[in-house]
């Protein structure tokens, strides 16, 4: 058994994934010198988190609600920040492409978005989509396109978000798991599987699927209502090279009757550049360590057939998959805020799909919860209180 001295430190940051390492970075730069802990249980950046993978979407004419343009506007000036101190290359404008009908509650939420904020955009009908992209729409279908959009690199990104950290004082302890871990004194307590103990003045946590099921986290998580979904994201072989690369194929999401579907072009970064399609949402419930992480013949023949219908000029070979997972709300909007009863404590968790693209502020949001008590953003819809 482990005779390792407590640690004490100021802000304790338990997963370091996506999220994680944005607060860490962002904890660690302030100005007041905070002594900084990140404990991550596998490397950083993980493979097996929902932060995983090649490429996200990132854009500001959101269907998912107005309310987080604001975000993403510090959000995209924060990945030029990130940019510019890593000298990386980490966001790829190649535009997006919403398409759906014209009456679909996705397409009216991307609308108003663009309408209450001023977004610069366009709105095509089904012939304009057809004769300018790649994509083939449904006839009725309308498409809303902002150049302004594009990909991240989510691994590249959380990697310099480490980075950064580490380079402003954050310890940051890999493949180190958190077993227990006591919110209810004025101070956090964080015991290892290796036997050591953490004390910190405030805990970040950001255990991305493992929040809804790791035993440690259960005190935090109690009343957040987390359901984990099991999501495959495939890459193909480009049938027609030319015609699945912007700007004929820029990225896109897709809402048809079988569910809603989205694409990102080649990565030039990739040693082998293909053709990112998946469907987003309806994966069956998993847990984190339960999940099913090998692909399935039906996962393909789902996302094959989107393909074949809209999207032939990427209908080549599988060229490689991943299995991840989404972590969804209730009501599908995010928890971030401080647990409540335990205002030393901040939560960052149920992104429900669509979070990584606010790394970078929520990364922001959680520092300025620590440090303050409050953040610029009006919160209220991410509440971890709303769900009790």
């Amino acid at each position: 058994m482990s005779t390792s001295p407590r640690r004490r430190c100021d802000v304790l940051v338990v997963g370091v994934g996506g999220m994680g390492a944005a607060a860490l970075a962002h904890l660690a730069s302030r100005d007041r010198g905070l002594e900084v802990v990140g404990v991550e249980q596998d490397d950083v950046p993980s493979a097996r988190g929902s932060s995983a993978g090649e490429t996200r979407v990132i854009r500001k004419a959101y269907a998912e609600d107005p309310r987080y343009v604001p975000l993403l506007v510090r959000a995209y000036a924060l990945w030029g920040e990130l940019e510019a101190r890593s000298g990386e290359r980490l966001f790829e404008r190649v535009g997006c492409l919403n398409l759906g009908p014209v009456d679909h509650a996705a397409i009216r939420g991307v609308r108003e978005s663009v309408a209450r904020h001023g977004l610069p955009h366009e709105v095509l009908d089904a012939d304009a989509v057809r004769a300018r992209f790649a994509v083939v729409p449904r006839a009725g279908d309308v498409g809303v396109f902002e150049q302004d959009a594009g990909f991240l690199r989510p691994s590249a990104c959380t990697a310099a978000h480490a980075r950064w950290a580490q380079s402003r004082g954050a310890e940051l302890r890999t493949h180190a798991r958190v077993t227990e871990l006591d919110v209810r004194a004025a101070s956090v307590v964080a015991r290892l599987d290796d036997g050591a103990a953490i004390e910190a003045d405030h805990a970040v946590v950001s255990a991305g699927p493992w929040l809804a099921s790791a035993p440690a986290l259960r005190g935090v998580a109690r009343a957040l209502r987390l359901a984990v979904g099991r999501q495959a994201q495939l890459w193909f072989e480009p049938a027609a090279p030319e015609a699945a690369r912007p700007p004929k194929l820029p990225a896109f999401i897709h809402f048809t009757e079988r569910g809603a579907f989205y694409g990102i072009p080649p990565d030039d970064a990739h040693p082998s550049p293909a053709v990112k399609v998946c469907r987003h949402h309806g994966g069956e419930a998993t847990s984190a360590d339960a999940l099913d992480r090998a692909l399935r013949p039906a996962d393909e023949a789902d996302v094959r057939r989107y393909v074949r219908e809209h999207l032939p000029a990427a209908d080549g070979p599988l060229v490689r998959s991943h299995v991840c997972m989404y972590t969804n709300t209730p009501d599908e909007h995010f928890v971030v805020g401080t647990l409540p009863g335990a205002p030393h404590v901040v939560v960052l968790g149920g992104f429900s799909g669509h979070g990584y693209k606010m790394a970078s502020v929520v990364g922001e949001i959680a520092a300025d919860l620590v440090v303050s008590g409050r953040s610029a953003f009006d919160l209220g819809m991410f509440s971890p209180a709303r769900f009790a």
